[in-house]
């Protein structure tokens, strides 16, 4: 009987003290949640306010060329200090400027662009290498040994970038996609959409651009596309202002020295620097 009367009291004493224990953790975990709603109130306000500011200066075109899927979460991204100015090619530099304040970073100077495609093979200059009967996209048609092409860095001419186009800028004719300037925003969803990467900027004043990717020897390119660069290097040998490099077998301009004589167009034997207006 007295053993019994211990036990009780052993077990009377042991449900007291889980009790109180329960009552301690149950008490830290309420002044928890009640802080974390506080601080997350606080500064949830503080963010909100700034974003909703960056929004209204932002150029909304949701292109998603910043990478992220519209103006919203890219102004979130800016306002926690996980993106930059730079990412967003549609913002006037004025609207930019106010943003910066918001911010309270600085601006930098930033040369209106547009895209190019670098490829002018299409349908009719380039070669297959087999016969595509699959979906008809360009991320599709990649994933099959990067695509029917001979050139590997030829444009797939299924209109990946026309879809993604904000602005109607771009047409595919002929199994090649070229870039409308006058339309073009530069936002660079097309450059993103693109699976060759071969879609690029360039300043909007460039008159010229080069309209080949491939960093192939001439023997190869010849193989495999009727326009493509040989690297010949007239172009560079014939521009009057050193404008022009020779670079992994391809011309690059240094658009601050070009004129816009059209020297190179007329010299190059591929026709791949093309006119941009």
């Amino acid at each position: 009987m007295n053993l019994l009367v211990q036990l009780g009291e052993i077990t009377a004493e042991t449900w007291k003290t889980v009790g109180l224990v329960a009552a301690i953790f149950a008490a830290i975990a309420i002044i928890l949640v009640v802080a974390i709603l506080v601080v997350g109130k606080v500064f949830k306000v503080d963010v909100d306010q700034k974003v909703t500011k960056i929004l209204e200066n932002l150029a909304g075109a949701n292109c998603g060329g910043c990478g992220c899927s519209g103006c919203s979460g890219f102004a979130q991204k800016l306002a926690c200090g996980e993106s930059t100015l730079s990412a967003c090619k549609v913002t006037s530099p004025e609207n930019k400027a106010e943003i910066a304040k918001l911010l309270g970073v600085e601006v930098e100077n930033e040369e209106p662009t547009v895209a190019v495609v670098k490829c002018n093979g299409g349908k009719e200059h380039s070669f297959n290498a087999f016969e595509y009967t699959g979906d008809l996209t360009c991320a599709a048609k990649n994933t099959l040994l990067g695509g029917d092409k001979i050139c590997k860095t030829a444009c797939l001419g299924c209109g990946d970038c026309k879809e993604v186009c904000p602005e109607n800028a771009i047409e595919v004719k002929g199994e090649l996609s070229k870039v409308n300037p006058d339309l073009c925003i530069s936002c660079g969803a097309c450059m993103a959409s693109c699976p060759k990467n071969i879609i690029e900027r360039i300043p909007a004043s460039a008159p010229v651009y080069v309209a080949c990717s491939s960093k192939c020897k001439g023997k190869e390119v010849n193989a495999a596309c009727k326009v493509g660069c040989i690297a010949c290097g007239i172009c560079a040998k014939v521009c009057p202002h050193g404008a022009i490099t020779m670079q992994d077998n391809l011309p690059v301009f240094d658009y601050k020295k070009c004129t816009g004589c059209l020297t190179c167009v007329e010299k190059c034997p591929r026709k791949i620097i093309l006119k941009r207006f």
